[in-house]
C-alpha cells in the first residue's frame, strides 16, 4: 500500500485552496487528483484534521479466541453462522472464517453434503474404455 501525502504537501495545498484557488488548479499545480484535494478539504472541514488517517486494520477482536476453540471442539461440525451463534457476537462470518484460520482450526462447510468421495468408478480388473457391441463388429 502506497504511502499517504506528507503534511507539509496537505498544507500547501489547503493554503491555496483557501486563497481562493480552484480545486482542478491546486490538483494541476501539486501534482495530485482532484478527488484527493476535495477529500482533504471535506476532512477539515468535518473534522477539523489535516493528518491522513490511520491505514491497516483497527486492531480490535470482537470475538474471543479461546472460547471460539473451545466451541469449535465441543462441537466440530458446527458451520461459521453457527459458531457466530453460540459466540453470541455481532460479526461477519468472514471474521469467523478468519479467527478459525488463525487457530489453525478447520470447520464444517455446508450444513448437510455427502462427504465427496475418491475411489475409483470402475472395477480395476476389468477393460478400460470403450467395449464395442458385437452388432457393431467388423464382418458381424
Amino acid at each position: 500500500m502506497a504511502a499517504p501525502y506528507s503534511q507539509d504537501l496537505r498544507d500547501k495545498v489547503l493554503a491555496a485552496c483557501d486563497r481562493g484557488m480552484a480545486t482542478k488548479q491546486v490538483a494541476e499545480a501539486f501534482g495530485v487528483c482532484r478527488a484527493w484535494v476535495r477529500r482533504v478539504k471535506q476532512r477539515r472541514r468535518e473534522h477539523g484534521q489535516t493528518a491522513p488517517r490511520k491505514q491497516g486494520t483497527p486492531g480490535v477482536r470482537k470475538i474471543d479466541r479461546d472460547r471460539l476453540a473451545m466451541l469449535v471442539a465441543e462441537r466440530p461440525d458446527a458451520t461459521g453462522p453457527e459458531l457466530r451463534e453460540m459466540l453470541g457476537v455481532e460479526c461477519s462470518d468472514s471474521a469467523i472464517y478468519a479467527a478459525l484460520k488463525a487457530l489453525e482450526l478447520t470447520y464444517k462447510k455446508r450444513r448437510s453434503t455427502p462427504r465427496s468421495g475418491t475411489a475409483p468408478t470402475s472395477p480395476s480388473d476389468g477393460p478400460s474404455g470403450r467395449v464395442s457391441s458385437p452388432s457393431s463388429t467388423p464382418g458381424g
